[in-house]
């Protein structure tokens, strides 16, 4: 397109929205709310929900209960459990989409492959080959997104089926199979617990115990919901309710003191209804509670515990045609392999190229390890904005709120565009050093630098988390941005 000068306030900002998950439509949902039209959702997938579309394993539930993980512009209140199921979470965020006539405003099926700022707006190039030209991008692309994948030797000679968790292949028989599980986080676990019972044997090969908080996943009766239907304020309170509770779990994460001691009080607790001291011996973590992500579960501990589930604490020595050999020399015969091994967590937009001002891309502004201003923006990197970026408080906190609150902030700076007030923002590198430097300081009083290795922490050593507590966070990016933290360009041209 040919470039010339507007009258910027009379204009509509163009924006691409990179990814249609629980962010992607959470910042899409506000835009429409705040009267910004001219955006396009770019999803690669076939439909919305991220990584609820993504992960369908059997046994795959939440860890953060149903009404408080819901966006607070669209209460639901028909959810069946305490804790979702990954299949009635999808149908949620789809519905949201749908409802919010999102659905003309998304492209699936395209990949965003590259964004580059011109000077005068971001030039956005797409796997269909096409390239579109918008003055705004905002990148949702989530963190759990890209499988990982462990490099065990011998991995590819397995001739029985592999697949990842997050690639779950459902045409696959597990009538009459031994599956094996690698990996003991919160997906391990719900696997082990589904599986248990429902195939002759499941092996789970556990490289580090996890802490397990009990729960019970309670069903909601159809009269519960129909009150919730009739008063939709009871749903703002258990929704306001959660958050407290939140609010107050989330102490235990930042700083030591009784909630911390009582956390671990109740996971030792759950720990002694394992029967036999040796397989409770082998189920013991050597940190503290918290500091990898508390694994939420009312099934496990009876799952491991049954006769047809091996508990194997042997490292893996290589994967064989027809199973796996651990360290201590033993074979376990299976016949499908799982990889419950989490994901890429430090990947965020990538591999996507980004690149900003003076042609510097987001990998060398990246070689030290991902960094953000107040976990949205990147000095040099003018009107790009990520949601759920580093820093981001996501440890058992519900990424619908963050990524709400976050919306909130790109709407403000949306409007100022449209008010003139500037063609292209970006955070200053003082005040981006200067807010990453606050969130190493105060990283050596959470519970995650304590003592264990987990996807938390960056190459430094230290959490690429918020360091304070949720509703801190979102205090902090719903107030009104202090002007000296950024740099703002008034010349406008268009493309």
């Amino acid at each position: 397109m040919p470039k010339h000068l507007v009258d910027q306030a009379s204009a509509t900002p163009r924006i691409a929205i990179v990814g249609a998950g629980i962010s992607g439509i959470a910042a899409a949902v506000a835009l429409r709310r705040a009267g910004f039209e001219d955006f396009t959702l770019y999803e690669k997938g076939t439909d919305y929900g991220g990584t609820w579309r993504d992960n369908t394993y059997p046994g795959l539930v939440c860890d953060v209960p149903s009404r408080y993980y819901q966006f607070t512009f669209a209460m639901n209140p028909d959810w069946t459990r305490l804790y979702s199921t990954g299949a009635e979470i999808k149908a949620y965020l789809c519905r949201v989409a749908r409802e919010r006539d999102l659905l003309r405003r998304t492209r699936f099926g395209v990949e965003v492959v590259g964004a580059e700022y011109t000077g005068a707006g971001w030039r956005v190039t797409l796997s269909t080959g096409e390239v579109e030209h918008c003055d705004f991008v905002l990148c949702a692309t989530g963190f759990l997104r890209d499988p990982h994948v462990p490099d065990i030797p011998g991995l590819d000679s397995f001739t029985g089926t592999v697949m990842h968790s997050a690639r779950w292949d459902h045409d696959v028989e597990l009538t009459g199979k031994h599956v094996g599980v690698i990996g003991t986080g919160s997906t391990g676990t719900q696997l082990v617990s589904a599986l248990a019972g429902q195939v002759p044997r499941v092996v789970l090969f556990q490289r580090t115990p996890q802490w397990i908080l009990p729960t019970v996943n309670r069903e909601y009766s159809a009269a519960a919901k129909a009150v919730y239907r009739r008063v939709p304020a009871l749903g703002r309170l258990a929704y306001g309710g959660n958050r407290a509770a939140f609010a107050l779990f989330s102490r235990g994460l930042v700083r030591p003191g009784p909630v911390r001691r009582l956390v671990q009080w109740v996971v030792a607790r759950n720990l002694r209804t394992v029967r036999d001291p040796e397989l409770r011996r082998r189920l013991t973590p050597d940190y503290q509670a918290m500091c990898k992500r508390l694994v939420v579960s009312d099934r496990f501990y009876a799952a491991v515990q049954r006769a047809d589930v091996d508990l194997v604490t042997a490292g893996i020595d290589r994967v064989l045609p027809d199973g796996v050999r651990t360290t201590d020399g033993v074979e376990h015969r299976l016949d499908i392999l799982v990889l419950a091994t989490g994901f890429d967590s430090h990947a965020y937009m990538r591999p996507m190229a980004i690149t900003g001002l003076g042609g510097r891309t987001l990998d060398q502004v990246w070689v030290h390890g991902p960094r953000a201003f107040e976990g949205m923006m990147l000095p040099d990197f003018p009107n790009l904005f990520m949601l759920i970026g580093p820093h981001s408080p996501v440890a058992n906190h519900p990424l619908t709120a963050v990524a709400e609150a976050q919306s909130h902030r790109i709407v403000h700076w949306l409007r100022r565009w449209r008010a003139g007030e500037f063609a292209a923002v970006a955070p200053t590198p003082a005040a981006t050093d200067r807010y990453n430097a606050g969130l190493r300081a105060a990283a050596p009083g959470t519970v995650w630098t304590t003592g264990c290795r987990s996807w938390y922490l960056g190459a430094d050593g230290l959490p690429e988390l918020w360091p304070g507590s949720p509703g801190a966070y979102e205090k902090l990016i719903r107030r009104t941005p202090a002007p000296t933290d950024y740099l703002l360009t008034h010349a406008m041209s268009r493309h």
